[in-house]
């Protein structure tokens, strides 16, 4: 894997999740667009889609009720970009008590400045039992 990733960009995936883990929410605010799709497969899997402003409301709640910050552990796993859009994906796990996730953020460039238009949250694989996704070859 080359870790030849876009400066910016992996300075701006370090600002999300410094600014997510500790509940800043006026500056969580301007890392996303407007209309943001976070998706997460749920444990039937489905996958359950929330709006900006759903997923800012759950960061608001844990932060108004308390909750200590989050983990900013997560490791980039891959970067593509392509003009004003790239997307990234990384190893993510926001506390011991948490399962690791897969995270894909689809950024976008607007006005110079990277933000989140989408992201997807996966569980993180058993990566000892990981098969592939196609099956082997046969011939």
């Amino acid at each position: 894997m080359s870790n030849n990733h876009n400066p910016e960009i992996l300075e701006f995936i370090d600002v999300l999740a410094e600014t997510g883990s500790h509940y800043r929410m006026e500056a969580m605010e301007g890392l996303y667009l407007d209309d943001l799709g976070f998706l997460v497969l749920t444990p039937q899997g489905d996958i359950a889609r929330f709006s900006k402003t759903e997923m800012l409301e759950e960061f608001r709640s844990r932060r108004d009720a308390g909750e200590p910050p989050l983990s900013t552990e997560k490791r980039v796993l891959h970067v593509e970009e392509q003009g004003d859009q790239a997307t990234a994906v990384l190893y993510r796990r926001m506390s011991q008590q948490a399962d690791p996730a897969l995270y894909e953020l689809r950024l976008r460039k607007v006005d110079g400045k990277w933000l989140v238009a989408g992201e997807t949250v996966l569980p993180w694989p058993d990566l000892a039992s990981a098969r592939g996704f196609l099956p082997p070859r046969t011939k």
